[in-house]
């Protein structure tokens, strides 16, 4: 089973898949809305990502500030996280995403991909770092594939 990794912002959600053993985190897509509040389609492009990808279990990365303080974005990203939750019947785990966007962004510019190619990837990127993450601290996450 996969583990899906989200980077919830206001106008797009970043999607990352690991692999069926839990060991890496790859992009996948990123799924754009028109305004931050039209929620129901995003939840439901995602809620068919997991469908189709035998996903058991979403993580969401969790905007807090510089200070560790918990924001307004925070908030409505814990939401989002509930309300996507009561849909797929998954449980939903929170990584600390400080400046995994502005990582992402390094990554794609290491990777030489050009500075107006960059928006395309950075949202699907971050999540897949919010996912690598996660996958770090969590070493039970990984499937174990000794069973005979």
């Amino acid at each position: 089973m996969r583990i899906i990794g989200l980077d919830f912002g206001e106008k797009t959600v970043g999607v990352a898949l690991s692999d069926e053993m839990g060991l890496t985190a790859q992009p996948y897509t990123t799924v754009h809305r028109d305004r931050p509040t039209k929620l129901r389609q995003t939840l439901a492009k995602i809620e068919t990502i997991i469908s189709e990808n035998e996903v058991s279990l979403i993580v969401l990365g969790l905007p807090k500030g510089l200070d560790n303080v918990e924001g307004e974005m925070c908030e409505r990203v814990r939401e989002f996280g509930e309300r996507l939750s009561r849909r797929t019947s998954l449980p939903v785990e929170y990584v600390d995403e400080r400046l995994t966007t502005k990582e992402a962004g390094r990554v794609l510019e290491e990777a030489n991909v050009r500075k107006t190619e960059r928006k395309k990837y950075v949202d699907k990127m971050a999540a897949a770092l919010i996912l690598k993450t996660y996958l770090e601290m969590n070493p039970s996450a990984k499937q174990d594939d000794t069973e005979e």
